[in-house]
């Protein structure tokens, strides 16, 4: 059969979207959601996101590994996915969806989308890094100099190492530039490998660096190999409410593929 898809990016991070509010689509077949994520021999993509029906908000996000296996959370895809929903005319400019880790409220004006993402209540202390779940979990280590680290081999290594092991974590590298500006690098399990960009990741480095008494500022710029994000957070008793991931989520192209 032939699939209809559609391509998204936001900060170069990049999803095949597929229209599933009629539920066609083989969830179960990891190799096929793995094939279609392959840049050579599919569409190539980071991840793969089903827009499905939703009986408490308008839409549910169901978003997969570059790998063929669900996922948690993933910020950059949620965004783009609130751009195709509105490219569908499923939503105007505000929404509210459900995903795995509950319901996330968005807008959209002129290409850029603002998520919310879920309250941050514990981060944790790995030595000198620090450890947070942002909707997906994340390891941070400050560095001096993030260019000049290899991010897919020490990635991988904290990854699968002490404490995470066979679940494993997504891996961050922040350096800062500013009293509120960031850059960061990103490893991401499912993936394995370095992303352009990581929406739960930079979430989870602006919250860590205003918790590690780096900065005291609650709007945060991330500088990411595909562009530029904004994490903004409110701060009470160390608990971060109304988090808000901020950047570009773009259409790229659509098309169909034998499957």
């Amino acid at each position: 059969m032939k699939l209809h898809f559609y391509k998204y990016q936001g900060t170069g991070n990049d999803f095949v979207m597929i229209d599933n509010r009629s539920l066609f689509f083989p969830k179960d077949d990891v190799q096929l959601i793995n094939k279609l994520c392959d840049r050579r021999f599919g569409i190539g993509a980071d991840g793969l996101i089903l827009l499905e029906p939703s009986k408490t908000a308008d839409f549910t996000m169901v978003y997969y590994n570059a790998d063929g296996n669900e996922g948690s959370m993933c910020g950059n895809g949620g965004r783009c996915l609130v751009a195709f929903a509105n490219q569908l005319e499923v939503i105007k400019n505000e929404t509210t969806f459900d995903a795995v880790d509950g319901l996330h409220y968005a807008t959209i004006n002129n290409g850029i989308v603002s998520l919310k993402m879920i309250d941050v209540y514990e981060i944790s202390t790995q030595n000198t890094d620090l450890f947070l779940n942002t909707g997906s979990p994340h390891h941070i280590q400050f560095s001096n100099n993030v260019a000049a680290i290899n991010v897919k081999e020490l990635g991988a290594k904290i990854r699968y190492g002490a404490p995470y092991f066979e679940e494993g974590t997504n891996v961050n590298f922040a350096e800062q530039v500013s009293e509120n500006a960031f850059k960061v690098r990103t490893y991401e399990r499912g993936v394995e490998d370095e992303t352009l960009a990581c929406g739960t990741g930079v979430t989870a480095v602006a919250i860590a660096a205003n918790s590690a008494n780096k900065t005291s500022k609650n709007t945060i710029q991330l500088e990411v190999l595909g562009g530029n994000l904004e994490v903004s957070f409110d701060k009470s008793e160390n608990i971060y409410t109304n988090v808000f991931l901020k950047g570009p989520a773009q259409f790229v192209f659509e098309g169909d593929i034998q499957i």
